[in-house]
């Protein structure tokens, strides 16, 4: 065995290994400590109290807490993956860990962190937070039925308050009663223990966010549960008294603590000032530990007599309906200051160098307030106490405001059986085991403020409320004076609970103030603050898991891609996708090889891969109603088999994405989006029918991933793809334009084919599940090798489209163009609802100034008009402001038309066809004539094969 490690540590006792020493830095000063040591049990150890200024007023700050509401003992880890703002509370020790302590703010390190975080996603029956014995009786009750059972603990062992005390359960120690538990829910074959694993979100219908720290990074649990039990346990709040932050002064639970789990002793000559029965166990502990207790101080004027007899019996001067008033001591406390409450008695200073302080017990029920749960005070217990209620997590223990160990194995054993019931695994409450050494407890007292003296509470700058945002009982006294009454008003006034631990040790002491200031009769009366995930501060880097740097984005390609790089393609990025833009031969730049491309789709055959384009299944046997709703045009009535283009809009009617929907069956469609657009859309749908329309019975599904597709466009498109699909008739009689057949090709694959066209010209889209995209597109260039047929990438789609006036939703809109602003009426149904309609009644979207899309073609047919290109009136003068009619969407060569041409939208640019207007572009004017936006083929006759006229 080796010597204990520091000054302050006990020579036996804890649960840390004595056996190994651990190195450690703290702003580079060499320590050592144990396995099973946090950091701040180490720097106890080492007799180090003091760990840094507070954050405005430069004060001294030492260790409250043992737990992860630390306010004061933030450190910034230097070693591994570099982490700021980490309490030295929840920080377990490593050999080799380098920390560097902070006076409230850390910062973020420019090296890369080699840390790797993950996601995991689970879905369990019941859920239990916190392993206490609340918590391990509701999980061992419920493990015995079968259900899937998930126990969260943040520490990194069960136990919870039992670690610390004296009780027997069962006729075992708590020790024994853990252990034992431990096992069983272990050997329970549905039953998953999480250790350090803190809950740091309850959402709606059971959904939970867990940070589980792991060896070597986190692991953020996205959890999906049909029941939770909330076993959160209880916080300890400090007092607010003068200068009740000088190291020195720790919370009386955080010193059982550190003396039961650790064997450290914070100090060796201790006062205990408490407002209710749980400190008389630290000053009991204490003295067993070898500290000289000075003084018991308890706020009730008649605490249990079986509590002054202890403390009588420790040596202690007992101090009854009294509070310590202030502090003394640079840095570390060396006096307290006790005087009597209700004006009784004089001041008393009483020599210490630890002050162990309980002010009361606050239930953790920020999780159930996450949960949609409302709180109540609850005079009895000092606390804001949850309001069970329907369809909320069942909170048992502490954090319900039962502090008796016999009452949170009862609640625990009951709440476990009824969650694995609720969910279908129907099981009896086991028989709740006897305890000993548990206590009734009697009423406590808090007391909000101590006078010390020194007049008005305005003045009272000394009295911390919240440690960690060094904001006092003067700076609420004077956020009342400025008018505040809200407590929600007041906290953002002072930042009383905006700090790392969300106003765990300060929340209720603030409101506890308010109360004092507003004259109210309790703090029930001011209420609490809103409880907001997260519970407990989590690192970007773990929300983002594996999803960073080059998986940050990442790179989609289709299942052809190899053959694309392969024969030369350029690729340009298209939402996530990376896209061909074209195919260069030797000596081609990028006009040469579109034109090349452009002549192959009009004249002969051209084939592209539009694999990428976005996927939705649509499912259901309300799927026609919500399509009709969805898209500005009918589809309910759509025949099965067959296609249709639709267009959706925003709430006020502005475009917001196109495409085609092919009825797959009564209630079954494929909706088909832009490439970029596809999250989008899905998102937009699933909004629709989660809070507008939940009534409907329609699926939504992303199946872009499942399927291959090729665009086989041109005259000779329909020779080359009879070929490829022997069985088929591909006639203009048997197979119509938006019509849709599924075949089996000649090499044996499955397919469904549509005649769709983004080009205008005869075109087909071929469809196979993804695994076969590569034999696909290797088959289509084998069925047209004679015909000369020809990649094409998406440069060339885009001369295509707009030759014809085919806009592209984002480059030809921007979020204030409407159908009928795009010339496209017919597309807007006059006789159904759907999403945006209403707003095609409001003068505005009337307007015959609106901008409209029209066709441009410059007067120099060899001029290339800038994409994004202002349009102006002829003799416009160019100072500034120059009054502007529009822009430029889309502007390209034609290899058909020989010649540039543009999309644009122009103010009233419909009335203003035959028009010529100018282009400022580099200190000159370019005249554009404004024309009909279809170039090409105005008849639509090459659609079907045939020649125009």
């Amino acid at each position: 065995m080796t010597r204990p490690a520091g000054p302050s540590r006990l020579p036996a006792g804890g649960r840390v290994d004595r056996t190994r020493a651990l190195r450690f830095t703290v702003d580079g000063i060499p320590l050592t400590g144990h396995p099973g040591d946090t950091l701040a049990s180490a720097l106890l150890a080492s007799g180090r109290t003091e760990v840094g200024p507070s954050i405005y007023r430069d004060r001294p700050r030492g260790v409250l807490t043992a737990d992860g509401t630390e306010p004061n003992a933030l450190v910034q880890v230097l070693s591994g993956g570099p982490e700021p703002m980490v309490p030295a509370t929840t920080l377990e020790l490593h050999d080799g860990l380098q920390v560097a302590t902070l006076s409230g703010v850390g910062w973020l390190s420019a090296a890369p962190d080699p840390t790797v975080h993950d996601k995991k996603h689970v879905h369990a029956d019941v859920v239990v937070v916190g392993a206490g014995p609340a918590g391990i009786a509701a999980a061992l009750a419920a493990g015995r039925s079968g259900a899937r059972v998930l126990l969260v603990e943040q520490g990194r062992e069960l136990g919870g308050s039992l670690l610390d005390g004296d009780e027997r359960i069962d006729g075992r120690s708590a020790g024994e009663w853990i252990a034992r538990a431990a096992r069983d829910l272990v050997d329970a074959p549905e039953v998953r223990v999480l250790t350090r694993a803190a809950a740091v979100g309850l959402y709606d219908h059971g959904y939970l966010l867990v940070a589980e720290r792991r060896e070597r990074g986190q692991r953020l649990w996205h959890v999906r549960a049909k029941q939770v039990v909330l076993a959160t346990g209880a916080h300890e709040r400090p007092m607010v008294f003068a200068d009740n932050d000088r190291p020195g002064t720790m919370l009386a639970s955080a010193v059982r603590t550190y003396l039961k789990r650790y064997a450290v002793l914070p100090g060796r000559d201790a006062v205990v000032v408490t407002t209710s029965d749980s400190a008389y166990a630290t000053a009991a502990d204490l003295a067993a530990a070898g500290a000289r207790v000075r003084a018991v101080v308890d706020t009730r004027p008649e605490p249990p007599q079986r509590l002054l007899d202890l403390a009588d019996s420790l040596g202690a001067q007992v101090f009854t309906g009294s509070a310590v008033a202030g502090t003394t001591g640079d840095p570390r406390v060396t006096s307290a200051r006790i005087t009597g409450l209700d004006g009784a008695g004089t001041a008393t200073e009483v020599e210490c160098d630890l002050l162990a302080v309980c002010g009361g017990w606050d239930p953790a029920v920020q999780l159930f307030a996450q949960a949609g749960g409302s709180v109540r005070w609850d005079r009895l217990a000092a606390g804001f106490v949850p309001e069970q209620g329907p369809g909320l997590p069942t909170v048992v223990g502490a954090a319900r405001g039962t502090y008796d160990l016999a009452g949170c194995l009862a609640q625990g054993l009951a709440a476990g059986a009824a969650a694995a019931t609720a969910s279908g695994f129907r099981v009896a409450a086991p028989p709740v085991p006897p305890v000993a050494g548990d206590r009734p407890v009697a009423a406590p007292r808090p007391v909000w403020l101590v006078p010390d003296g020194s007049g008005d509470p305005s003045d009272w700058d000394r009295h911390f409320v919240d440690l960690q945002r060094d904001a006092t009982v003067a700076d609420v006294w004077r956020a009342v004076g400025a008018g505040m009454r809200s407590v929600e008003h007041v906290k953002r006034y002072t930042t009383i609970g905006t700090g790392s631990d969300q106003g765990a040790t300060s929340s209720v002491n603030s409101v506890g103030v308010l109360a004092e200031a507003l004259g109210a009769e309790s703090p029930g009366e001011v209420g609490t603050t809103t409880a907001r995930p997260p519970h407990a501060p989590v690192s970007f880097a773990l929300l983002a898991g594996r999803e960073r740097g080059v998986l940050h984005d990442p790179v989609r390609t289709t299942p052809m891609h190899s053959w694309h790089v392969a024969h030369g393609a350029v690729f340009e990025d298209v939402g996530q996708w990376k896209r061909p833009r074209y195919y260069p031969r030797d000596g081609e730049d990028m006009a040469a090889a579109v034109h090349r491309e452009c002549l192959a789709a009009r004249t002969g055959v051209a084939v592209q891969d539009v694999s990428t384009l976005g996927r939705i299944e649509i499912v259901g046997p309300d799927a026609p109603e919500f399509l009709n709703r969805v898209y500005t045009n009918a589809f309910a009535k759509l025949p099965v088999g067959k296609a249709r283009y639709g267009v959706m809009c925003t709430a006020d009617g502005m475009v917001f994405d196109d495409g085609v929907s092919m009825r797959l069956a009564e209630d079954r469609y494929l909706m088909s989006t832009t490439t970029g657009g596809a999250a989008t859309v899905l998102e937009w749908l699933e909004e629709w029918l989660q809070t507008e329309w939940p009534h409907l019975a329609v699926h939504c599904t992303s199946v872009t991933e499942q399927w291959a597709a090729v665009a086989l466009v041109g005259p000779d498109s329909r020779a080359v793809l009879a070929r490829l699909a022997p069985d088929l008739d591909v006639s203009n009689e048997a197979f119509g334009f938006l019509e849709f057949r599924e075949t089996t090709l000649a090499n044996g694959i499955s397919a469904r084919i549509s005649r769709i066209s983004f080009s205008g010209e005869l075109a087909y889209e071929i469809n196979v599940e993804s695994w076969y995209g590569l034999a696909l597109w290797e088959a289509v260039f084998e069925a047209g090798q004679d015909f000369g047929i020809t990649p094409y990438g998406t440069e060339t789609m885009h001369v295509l489209r707009a030759e014809k006036g085919f806009v592209i939703v984002g480059q030809d809109t921007d979020g204030t163009v409407t159908p009928l602003d795009l010339g496209m009426d017919w597309v807007v149904s006059r006789r159904k609802d759907f999403i945006g309609k209403r707003s095609f009644t409001r003068p505005d979207t009337a307007r015959a100034d609106r901008k409209q899309l029209v066709g441009l073609l410059p007067v120099d047919p060899g001029e290339l008009l800038p994409e994004g290109a202002q349009l102006v009136e002829p003799d416009t003068p160019l100072e500034p402001p120059v009054p502007m009619l529009g822009h430029v969407t889309s502007s390209y060569r034609s290899a058909v038309l020989d010649r540039t041409f543009a999309l644009a939208l122009v103010r009233g640019g419909r009335d203003r066809i035959g028009e010529v207007l100018h282009a400022p572009v580099d200190g000159r004017t370019i005249p554009v004539e404004v024309t009909e936006p279809v170039f090409y083929d105005v008849e639509g006759a090459r659609r079907d094969g045939r020649q125009p006229g």
